[in-house]
Order: structure tokens, then C-alpha cells, then sequence
């Protein structure tokens, strides 16, 4: 998902997704842990993930404290 994607969303999806890539990141921690996990770039993606999602919120923060 790229950025002019995200921008589409509302605050609460963004935050939703965010939460949901969180736990993803922290499962796959655990499954790299324990030898599960074979497919390591996938940490990557989800770190890219939440950077974008982190950005996107706080472009918007800005903007309204900028419009009052």
C-alpha cells in the first residue's frame, strides 16, 4: 500500500491498519524466535508500513494544527 493510498483513508482506518501491522510485526518477531519464520523481508514491509502510516497521521496533525 503506497502513500497516495493512505491519504484516502480516515484517521481512524490509518490508525486501525496501524494497530493491525503492530501486531503483525510483533507476531513475526515471535515466529523468528522460534524458527518459524521463513520468509525474513517481510519485516522489512511492515516496518515500511508503520514509517508510512506514521506519516500520514502526522501530516494530518499538522495540517489541523495549522488550519486553527
Amino acid at each position: 500500500m503506497n502513500a497516495k493510498e493512505l491519504r484516502e483513508l480516515s484517521t481512524e482506518d490509518i490508525r486501525a491498519k496501524l494497530m493491525s501491522i503492530r501486531q503483525e510485526l510483533m507476531n513475526l518477531r515471535f515466529q523468528m524466535v522460534t524458527g518459524q519464520l521463513t520468509d525474513t523481508s517481510r519485516f522489512k514491509g511492515a516496518r515500511k508500513d508503520i514509517a508510512r502510516l506514521e506519516t500520514v497521521l502526522s501530516e494530518r496533525v499538522r495540517n489541523e494544527k495549522e488550519g486553527k
